[in-house]
């Protein structure tokens, strides 16, 4: 099956065991036998952020047209999603269970973590922690990530808009400095947080940066 074929196919539906009840989730399954799964993670609950969000849904068929399964969620109280927001520390819990989840399903598999705005913030928080192959966070609020906030050592690549009015550039990648081990970033000139216009350069980042792990370039990838 080509990835194009891949990308078309509708979203397998998937319920997920989680520490504040079941979650609702979706697959976008990879190109042929899959070698990998992504994990990504939607933006603010209370914000209207939902696993369909159009960011998520174009990393999700970035990594589907690279090969991996990739599994959306909705967060507790999301959608069909069993619970309340738990103010970014639940969130956290239903992240760590959905990758548990992935890794009892597919044992043997890479996985991949992502995120958008504060899905970003909470891959990123548990990334150290799950150790995944790589990690991409779009739009992180940085301000979001915990105290004890650990830097993973996995390839990070961080997508930005510099015209983003929402969750700043400038503040991110000031930070990113102070870590030992900076993310690689892509800033996108004149996109703002919600990359209208612009859903195909996440892809092209995301190929660009990981293909290579998948034996293939961005452009084969398309």
């Amino acid at each position: 099956m080509t990835a194009r074929a891949a990308a078309s196919r509708a979203p397998a539906t998937i319920e997920i065991p989680g520490p504040a009840g079941a979650l609702e989730g979706a697959i976008d399954l990879g190109a042929g036998s899959a070698a990998a799964t992504a994990v990504l993670c939607h933006p603010h609950p209370l914000r209207q952020g939902t696993m369909t969000n159009k960011v998520v849904t174009t990393l999700a068929r970035a990594f589907a047209r690279l090969g991996a399964d990739a599994v959306r969620f909705n967060f507790r109280g999301v959608g069909g999603s069993a619970g309340t927001f738990a103010d970014g520390v639940g969130e956290r819990d239903d992240a760590l269970a959905v990758v548990s989840w992935c890794r009892e399903r597919w044992p043997g598999r890479r996985l991949y973590l992502g995120g958008f705005s504060f899905g970003a913030a909470i891959a990123a928080a548990i990334a150290a922690r799950v150790e995944p192959a790589g990690l991409v966070t779009v739009a992180p609020p940085v301000r979001l990530l915990p105290a004890d906030f650990v830097a993973p050592s996995c390839p990070w690549l961080l997508i930005h808009g510099e015209a983003d009015d929402v969750v700043p550039a400038k503040p991110v990648l000031e930070w990113c400095a102070t870590l030992p081990a900076p993310p690689s970033v892509v800033l996108l000139p004149g996109v703002g947080h919600f990359f209208h216009g612009r859903l195909p350069a996440l892809t092209e980042a995301v190929h660009a940066h990981f293909g290579a792990d998948f034996g293939s370039e961005a452009s084969g990838a398309a």
